[in-house]
Protein backbone atom coordinates (compact mmCIF):
# COMPACT_ATOMS: atom_id res chain seq x y z
CA UNK A 1 0.00 0.00 0.00
CA UNK A 2 2.75 2.46 0.87
CA UNK A 3 4.36 2.11 -2.52
CA UNK A 4 1.11 2.69 -4.45
CA UNK A 5 0.09 5.69 -2.36
CA UNK A 6 3.56 7.19 -2.49
CA UNK A 7 3.64 7.00 -6.30
CA UNK A 8 0.34 8.90 -6.44
CA UNK A 9 1.60 11.33 -3.84
CA UNK A 10 4.81 11.98 -5.79
CA UNK A 11 2.83 12.67 -8.98
CA UNK A 12 0.40 14.88 -7.08
CA UNK A 13 3.15 16.91 -5.36
CA UNK A 14 4.91 17.27 -8.71
CA UNK A 15 1.75 18.76 -10.19
CA UNK A 16 1.37 21.06 -7.20
CA UNK A 17 4.88 22.37 -7.68
CA UNK A 18 4.74 22.91 -11.45
CA UNK A 19 1.13 23.85 -12.07
CA UNK A 20 1.12 27.44 -10.68
CA UNK A 21 4.01 28.39 -12.98
CA UNK A 22 2.34 26.68 -15.95
CA UNK A 23 -0.94 28.45 -15.33
CA UNK A 24 0.40 32.00 -15.34
CA UNK A 25 -1.55 34.09 -17.85
CA UNK A 26 1.54 35.36 -19.67
CA UNK A 27 3.11 31.93 -20.19
CA UNK A 28 2.46 29.09 -22.55
CA UNK A 29 1.77 25.86 -20.74
CA UNK A 30 -0.70 23.22 -19.76
CA UNK A 31 -4.30 24.47 -19.86
CA UNK A 32 -6.02 24.52 -16.44
CA UNK A 33 -8.59 21.94 -17.58
CA UNK A 34 -5.76 19.52 -18.40
CA UNK A 35 -4.09 20.11 -15.03
CA UNK A 36 -7.46 19.49 -13.33
CA UNK A 37 -7.86 16.26 -15.32
CA UNK A 38 -4.37 15.13 -14.22
CA UNK A 39 -5.15 15.92 -10.59
CA UNK A 40 -8.52 14.19 -10.82
CA UNK A 41 -6.86 11.03 -12.17
CA UNK A 42 -4.39 10.86 -9.29
CA UNK A 43 -6.91 11.76 -6.55
CA UNK A 44 -9.49 9.30 -7.88
CA UNK A 45 -6.93 6.51 -8.28
CA UNK A 46 -5.62 6.93 -4.72
CA UNK A 47 -9.11 7.11 -3.23
CA UNK A 48 -10.42 4.15 -5.22
CA UNK A 49 -7.39 2.08 -4.27
CA UNK A 50 -7.84 3.00 -0.59
CA UNK A 51 -11.57 2.19 -0.71
CA UNK A 52 -11.32 -1.17 -2.48
CA UNK A 53 -7.94 -2.56 -1.45
CA UNK A 54 -7.68 -1.23 2.10
CA UNK A 55 -11.07 -0.41 3.62
CA UNK A 56 -13.22 -2.99 1.85
CA UNK A 57 -10.61 -5.75 2.04
CA UNK A 58 -10.11 -5.28 5.79
CA UNK A 59 -13.84 -5.06 6.47
CA UNK A 60 -14.58 -8.23 4.45
CA UNK A 61 -11.83 -10.08 6.27
CA UNK A 62 -13.28 -9.20 9.66
CA UNK A 63 -10.41 -6.84 10.40
CA UNK A 64 -10.21 -3.14 10.99
CA UNK A 65 -13.32 -1.12 10.15
CA UNK A 66 -13.55 2.40 8.75
CA UNK A 67 -15.63 4.85 10.78
CA UNK A 68 -16.36 8.54 11.23
CA UNK A 69 -14.75 8.54 14.68
CA UNK A 70 -11.40 7.27 13.42
CA UNK A 71 -9.42 9.93 15.31
CA UNK A 72 -10.90 8.91 18.66
CA UNK A 73 -10.31 5.18 18.21
CA UNK A 74 -6.98 3.62 17.38
CA UNK A 75 -8.51 0.52 15.80
CA UNK A 76 -10.50 2.17 12.98
CA UNK A 77 -9.54 3.64 9.63
CA UNK A 78 -10.70 6.94 8.14
CA UNK A 79 -13.63 6.62 5.77
CA UNK A 80 -12.72 7.15 2.09
CA UNK A 81 -14.29 10.64 2.17
CA UNK A 82 -12.20 11.49 5.22
CA UNK A 83 -9.11 10.13 3.46
CA UNK A 84 -9.75 12.65 0.66
CA UNK A 85 -10.35 15.54 3.06
CA UNK A 86 -7.21 14.77 5.04
CA UNK A 87 -5.06 14.47 1.92
CA UNK A 88 -6.40 17.83 0.64
CA UNK A 89 -5.53 19.48 3.95
CA UNK A 90 -2.08 17.89 3.88
CA UNK A 91 -1.53 19.12 0.30
CA UNK A 92 -2.46 22.64 1.44
CA UNK A 93 0.47 22.59 3.85
CA UNK A 94 2.83 22.68 0.84
CA UNK A 95 1.78 26.28 0.20
CA UNK A 96 0.02 25.46 -3.06
CA UNK A 97 -3.41 27.02 -3.28
CA UNK A 98 -4.93 24.00 -4.99
CA UNK A 99 -8.02 22.79 -3.18
CA UNK A 100 -10.10 19.68 -3.64
CA UNK A 101 -13.15 18.45 -1.79
CA UNK A 102 -16.29 16.37 -2.08
CA UNK A 103 -19.76 17.84 -2.43
CA UNK A 104 -23.17 16.23 -2.71
CA UNK A 105 -26.81 17.05 -3.17
CA UNK A 106 -27.37 14.62 -0.26
CA UNK A 107 -24.39 15.25 2.05
CA UNK A 108 -24.08 13.21 5.23
CA UNK A 109 -21.70 15.87 6.54
CA UNK A 110 -23.26 19.34 6.07
CA UNK A 111 -19.84 20.80 5.19
CA UNK A 112 -19.99 18.73 1.99
CA UNK A 113 -22.99 20.63 0.62
CA UNK A 114 -22.46 22.77 -2.52
CA UNK A 115 -20.94 26.19 -1.72
CA UNK A 116 -22.88 28.02 -4.43
CA UNK A 117 -25.81 27.77 -6.83
CA UNK A 118 -23.35 27.00 -9.64
CA UNK A 119 -21.95 24.03 -7.70
CA UNK A 120 -25.52 22.79 -7.15
CA UNK A 121 -26.23 23.10 -10.90
CA UNK A 122 -23.00 21.25 -11.67
CA UNK A 123 -24.06 18.36 -9.43
CA UNK A 124 -27.46 18.25 -11.09
CA UNK A 125 -25.83 18.18 -14.54
CA UNK A 126 -23.42 15.41 -13.50
CA UNK A 127 -26.34 13.21 -12.44
CA UNK A 128 -27.34 12.91 -16.11
CA UNK A 129 -23.91 13.41 -17.73
CA UNK A 130 -21.24 11.97 -15.41
CA UNK A 131 -18.62 11.39 -18.08
CA UNK A 132 -17.06 14.87 -18.14
CA UNK A 133 -16.28 17.75 -15.82
CA UNK A 134 -18.31 20.88 -15.27
CA UNK A 135 -15.89 23.81 -15.30
CA UNK A 136 -15.85 27.54 -14.65
CA UNK A 137 -13.52 30.33 -13.64
CA UNK A 138 -14.39 32.01 -10.36
CA UNK A 139 -13.02 34.74 -8.13
CA UNK A 140 -12.38 34.56 -4.44
CA UNK A 141 -11.36 38.00 -3.29
CA UNK A 142 -8.71 39.19 -5.72
CA UNK A 143 -7.73 35.68 -6.81
CA UNK A 144 -9.10 33.83 -9.83
CA UNK A 145 -9.51 30.06 -9.76
CA UNK A 146 -10.29 27.44 -12.34
CA UNK A 147 -12.88 25.06 -10.90
CA UNK A 148 -13.65 21.59 -12.27
CA UNK A 149 -16.32 19.34 -10.75
CA UNK A 150 -16.23 15.64 -11.62
CA UNK A 151 -18.86 12.99 -10.86
CA UNK A 152 -18.10 11.05 -7.68
CA UNK A 153 -19.40 7.52 -8.14
CA UNK A 154 -19.97 4.61 -5.79
CA UNK A 155 -16.90 2.46 -6.49
CA UNK A 156 -17.58 -0.29 -3.96
CA UNK A 157 -20.43 -1.92 -2.12
CA UNK A 158 -19.09 -0.41 1.12
CA UNK A 159 -19.76 3.10 -0.31
CA UNK A 160 -23.34 2.13 -1.12
CA UNK A 161 -23.96 0.43 2.23
CA UNK A 162 -22.49 3.30 4.24
CA UNK A 163 -24.50 6.01 2.49
CA UNK A 164 -27.74 4.03 2.34
CA UNK A 165 -27.48 3.01 5.99
CA UNK A 166 -26.23 6.21 7.58
CA UNK A 167 -28.80 7.84 9.90
CA UNK A 168 -28.01 11.33 8.51
CA UNK A 169 -28.20 10.27 4.87
CA UNK A 170 -30.89 12.07 2.88
CA UNK A 171 -30.80 9.45 0.11
CA UNK A 172 -31.02 5.75 0.90
CA UNK A 173 -31.23 4.08 -2.51
CA UNK A 174 -27.73 4.36 -3.99
CA UNK A 175 -26.49 1.48 -6.17
CA UNK A 176 -23.03 0.60 -7.47
CA UNK A 177 -21.63 3.19 -9.90
CA UNK A 178 -24.33 5.76 -9.06
CA UNK A 179 -23.23 9.38 -8.94
CA UNK A 180 -23.18 10.17 -5.22
CA UNK A 181 -21.87 13.70 -5.57
CA UNK A 182 -18.93 15.51 -7.06
CA UNK A 183 -15.20 15.97 -6.62
CA UNK A 184 -14.37 19.69 -6.81
CA UNK A 185 -10.86 20.71 -7.86
CA UNK A 186 -9.87 24.38 -7.72
CA UNK A 187 -6.62 25.60 -9.24
CA UNK A 188 -5.34 29.18 -8.80
CA UNK A 189 -4.89 31.20 -11.97
CA UNK A 190 -1.96 33.43 -11.14
CA UNK A 191 -1.74 36.69 -13.01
Amino acid sequence: MRRILSVGTVIFIGLLVISPRLLAADQQGIPPATVADFLHSVIEADRTFYTIHVVERLEKGGGTQAAENWRAKKDVLPLPAQFLIESSELAATTGAKIRYRLISLWPINPTNAPDSPSERRALELLQDHPEGAVTETLKRGEEAYFQAIYADRAVSQSCVACHNGHPRSKKKDFAMHDVMGGLVIEIPLER
